[in-house]
């Protein structure tokens, strides 16, 4: 015990000298991945691979300083053993911590190539919202409604992404649908007009109203234009403005905007080509061809009364006069 306790002692300088020596590169580390980021601040295009440098030039600073301490501290320890302890331990903890360094990677990628970046506007899955920070582990972004989602870098870098602001514009489109019995010309004009005077509505590229489809009970026609910036505050109000005015300026004259309708149709199928399909009506009239006639439901509802009638025997009975169709 006497000789532990003069072994410690005899240690304690070096120790006091290794920790003064590891606070020393821990500091310094600190002011480098300070400095390296203060240049890239002010550029965008640079602020993430500013990131990445500066934190890589933080964790090789503090390994070096932690070498340097060790060999103070244990003077027998050689580079070359350190070296080999690093490199079973890096095994070791690769395979205790996968996920993690699969993480840590993929953020060094995704710093790297930039697929996004900080203040870009991004949809991830369910997720949809603005990029706040990007670290070597996860990334954050905030919602819309004021929440934050923490995604793992892995993740991002191993499913799609989409980048609502990757680009100055953003075109953005409506369905809109009128009557059938309305002028298409017309209502594409008055829609067109309409949105080329809404304010913030770029020109250039041209918006365009294009007929897409003939629905069940209105003609749609799809409204589109372009918009700058392309961020989710400015999308929502130039989306409002441009459909209220579209709606005023179709009312205004006189172009029908149905809602959905549903035409069921009766019939007692007692046509003589029911199982025809070649003759069969399906509720509309066969043009040119020859059409069935059907039965009406009041005379067959008087054919029944005479058959029970006479079922009855009592012929005194008479039927009732068939109603007028």
């Amino acid at each position: 015990m006497q000789a532990m306790v003069n072994g410690i002692i005899i240690l304690l300088p070096n120790v006091v000298l290794a920790l003064i020596v590891f606070a020393s590169f821990f500091f310094v580390a600190r002011a480098i991945k300070k400095i390296v980021r203060n240049l890239t601040r002010n550029r965008r295009q640079a602020r993430n691979l500013g990131m990445v440098l500066g934190r890589l030039a933080q964790g090789t600073t503090i390994l070096v300083g932690l070498f340097i301490a060790l060999t103070i501290v244990i003077p027998s320890l050689k580079a070359s053993d350190l070296v080999q302890l690093l490199g079973i331990s890096g095994v070791a903890i690769g395979f205790a911590f996968r996920d993690i360094l699969q993480n840590f990677l993929a953020g060094i990628l995704i710093l790297l190539t930039e697929p996004f970046q900080i203040d870009d506007q991004i949809v991830f899955k369910d997720f949809e919202g603005t990029v706040e920070n990007i670290e070597t582990r996860a990334t954050t972004i905030r919602t819309y409604d004021g929440r934050r989602i923490v995604i793992p870098n892995s993740e991002l870098f191993t499913n799609s992404v989409t980048v609502n602001t990757a680009f100055e514009n953003r075109r953005l489109e409506c369905d809109i649908g009128i009557g059938y019995g309305d002028d298409i010309d017309e209502a594409r004009r008055l829609i067109l007009e309409a949105i080329y005077e809404t304010d913030g509505v770029l020109k250039t590229p041209t918006p365009d109203a294009i007929l897409v489809e003939l629905a069940g009970s209105s003609v749609n026609i799809r409204a589109r234009w372009w918009v700058q910036p392309p961020r989710r505050a400015d999308v929502l109000d130039l989306q409002d403005r441009v459909l209220t005015n579209i709606k005023n300026k179709l009312t205004a004259n006189g172009i029908d905007l149905p809602f959905p309708t549903q035409q069921i149709l009766f019939h007692d199928q007692t046509e003589a080509t029911d199982g025809d399909r070649t003759g069969q009506r399906e509720g509309w009239p066969a043009g040119k061809g020859q059409v069935p006639q059907p039965r009406s439901i009041s005379r067959s509802l008087n054919r029944l009364a005479e058959l029970k009638v006479q079922g009855n025997g009592s012929g005194r009975t008479k039927p009732a006069p068939p109603a007028e169709e």
